[in-house]
């Protein structure tokens, strides 16, 4: 006789998959073991949901049988088609249960029993952990490009994350209750909950290389995922932008006025014609790129007032 889901877990893990399906065999062998380790020595009980967003491997057929293995502490929902990564974790907190929260990513570059790190300091009080990847396991470029977003995502929005794109991250019922609430299109979930946390932490992980497959993130998407941070949290880069325009306004007037009187005084002349012309494509640039930051936030408005539905959940697999 198989056990049904537990009603009230302590914990809950959610798990995006999209196309893993090399992967998601070895990240079974070592979860559950980890997990099972876990609920043992910290007498708690757990669930695992898994969240398939769309993928167009067989990964959502080896979800549905390892629902059937261990449905006990298995839940899988699987999406109509691909939302994204942060939207199929919003589904998991929707259908996850416990009183904690932690998020995972299937293709062990974090390890399973990194989760009882963290599940030591939710359960010490902590509403939001924080991971910083020891070793990190990335090309050179991919750690350049984090450490430069971070850096300005700091700047920018003073939200203080040391490693944003580490997707293993722990979360209090609280936290995760307020980041439902926030019906938004876009967002980086990590960022949200971080400014409704009141005893946030950080702690060093392991990190490991990918087990199979290659990132899901290309460059256009994270430099995406990125303008989604600055533009959903701040509007400082409005603000330095209209200060920029002043600063060339006065600029731009100034240099008139000069030539003008210049012409006047010495005549007319050619030799500047370039500088004219270099200083023209400059101010051009500079417009081109605040019309286009502009629309990011237009944008975000645009995607907001349509309510659409932010994922569509095709079925979810479970033992009642």
């Amino acid at each position: 006789m198989t056990a049904n889901l537990v009603a009230n877990p302590t914990l809950s893990i959610v798990i995006p998959v999209y196309n893993e399906e090399d992967g998601l065999k070895a990240l079974f062998d070592r979860l559950y073991p980890a997990l099972d380790a876990l609920a043992a020595k910290r007498k708690i009980s757990y669930e695992i949901v898994f969240v398939n967003d769309g993928s167009k491997d067989r990964s959502a057929g080896i979800l549905s049988k390892q629902v059937e293995l261990r449905p006990d502490v298995t839940r899988a929902v699987l999406f109509h088609s691909n939302f994204g990564q942060h939207m199929a974790i919003m589904a998991g907190f929707e259908y996850a249960k416990g009183e904690h929260i932690i998020t995972l990513d299937a293709d062990l570059q974090n390890p399973p029993e990194e989760i009882d790190v963290l599940t030591e300091q939710l359960l010490k009080g902590h509403d939001y952990v924080g991971t910083i990847r020891a070793d990190r396991r990335d090309s050179f470029f991919r750690k350049f490009a984090s450490r430069a977003m971070n850096r300005l995502r700091e700047n920018i929005t003073r939200i203080t994350m040391t490693d944003q794109g580490c997707m293993l991250r722990g979360y209090s019922r609280r936290i995760v209750d307020l980041v439902r609430q926030c019906d938004e299109s876009n967002t980086f979930i990590p960022a949200l909950a971080y400014t409704f946390s009141a005893n946030p932490v950080e702690i060093t992980v392991k990190h490991e290389e990918r087990f199979a497959g290659e990132s899901k993130y290309s460059l256009y998407q994270l430099i995406r995922l990125n303008f989604d941070l600055v533009t959903g949290f701040s509007v400082m880069p409005l603000q330095i932008f209209s200060i920029l325009g002043m600063l060339l306004s006065l600029a731009a007037g100034s240099l008139f006025v000069y030539l003008l009187v210049r012409r006047f005084v010495l005549g007319a002349e050619v030799e500047g014609v370039f500088t004219l012309f270099a200083l023209t494509f400059f101010l051009i640039g500079v417009m081109l790129f605040g019309l286009g930051l502009l629309g990011e936030y237009i944008g975000r408005i645009y995607q907001q007032i349509r309510k659409r539905p932010r994922y569509v959940v095709q079925t979810v697999l479970e033992k009642k």
